[in-house]
């Protein structure tokens, strides 16, 4: 059975409406942007290919310019990433471990500055809290790599393959152990963010399987639940795609997929890190980082080695709570 409380997880949300009101705000204005840039280009290119010599070619003059202007925004997004981690999700997390905690926190817009307040006082600077959020991901990428690296020397036929998509499922499935990791820094109030995700990634490890159940669990729910969206977009998003220059049935299809997953970043990731908060917390509860886990995660893993090198410039070491 699952080792969280849903109707817990969702009263968390409710009560940081600012910050999902926040995140519809970042994540739809993001498909909007999407839907503009791709409209553009399709705009763009159908009135090129007047220009060009081959008149009947207007589809795929509509279909490029579409492609491109899908390839610049996505080239814009990829580097305000780290921004939009700063300043939605970092200060999402931070309130939701005071209430986790028991702790008041403000409501409406005074709960955004709060929690970007937490923020900026754990993490100076968006690159440094971007940089710890890549080598936490680069470690848990290792962890899981090693399963099937493992299970792959066992004398079974087939073994390989079933391996490989287990693994898949899991990595899917461990996307957001970052969050709880930056969770567990804003828990102790650390002052070396560093070393306080060193300790993280290794209670983690010392409890990967009994996280894995649950995160599975609820990440089948959540893209489940997605889809479901993406089916109810579809229609109006052909529609949509219909009255663009080119009329392009697959433009239809991408739109209804960019607002399918910009309501999963605004509303189901945020219930997702929730529930699965809570079974970090409750399964690290008493626990501290064993040295045998450290070794193993040091010869597992550089990034871990840099984790713990950066670690050891940046300050004193937290002590738990």
């Amino acid at each position: 059975m699952w080792d969280f409380n849903l109707s817990k997880a969702i009263g968390i949300l409710i009560k940081t409406w600012p910050f999902i009101a926040f995140r519809m705000i970042v994540y739809f204005g993001i498909a909007l942007g999407y839907l503009l840039a791709v409209g553009t280009g399709a705009g763009t290119g159908w009135l090129l290919h007047y220009l060009s010599s081959d008149p009947d070619a207007g589809t795929t003059y509509t279909a490029w310019g579409g492609i491109a202007g899908f390839g610049l925004i996505s080239a814009v997004l990829y580097w305000v990433r780290e921004y939009i981690l700063y300043l939605v999700k970092a200060g999402h997390i931070a309130v939701m471990v005071e209430l986790l905690d028991g702790r008041a926190i403000p409501n409406g817009r005074g709960q955004i500055d709060y929690a970007q307040a937490m923020v900026r006082e754990r993490f100076a600077e968006a690159s440094v809290l971007f940089a710890i959020d890549q080598l936490v991901k680069g470690v848990v990428g290792a962890i899981t790599g090693t399963v099937q690296a493992i299970g792959s020397f066992l004398p079974v036929p087939g073994i390989d393959t079933v391996l490989k998509f287990v693994n898949s499922v899991v990595r899917v499935s461990l996307t957001y152990v970052d969050e709880l990791i930056l969770g567990y820094m804003f828990r102790l109030r650390t002052e070396n963010p560093y070393a306080t995700g060193r300790d993280g990634l290794v209670l983690f490890a010392q409890n990967y399987w009994s996280f894995v159940k649950n995160a599975i669990s609820v990440t089948l729910v959540m893209y489940v639940m997605t889809l479901i969206i993406f089916i109810v977009v579809l229609a109006p998003a052909l529609a949509l795609a219909a009255i663009l220059p080119g009329a392009w049935t697959a433009w239809g299809i991408i739109i209804a997929a960019i607002f399918a997953f910009s309501f999963k970043a605004a509303f189901l990731e945020p219930l997702a890190i929730a529930c699965l908060m809570q079974v970090y917390f409750k399964k690290i509860e008493g626990q501290v980082p064993d040295p045998v886990w450290d070794g193993r995660l040091q010869q597992l893993s550089r990034k871990f080695q840099e984790l713990k090198e950066k670690a050891l410039g940046a300050g004193p070491r937290p002590q738990a709570a």
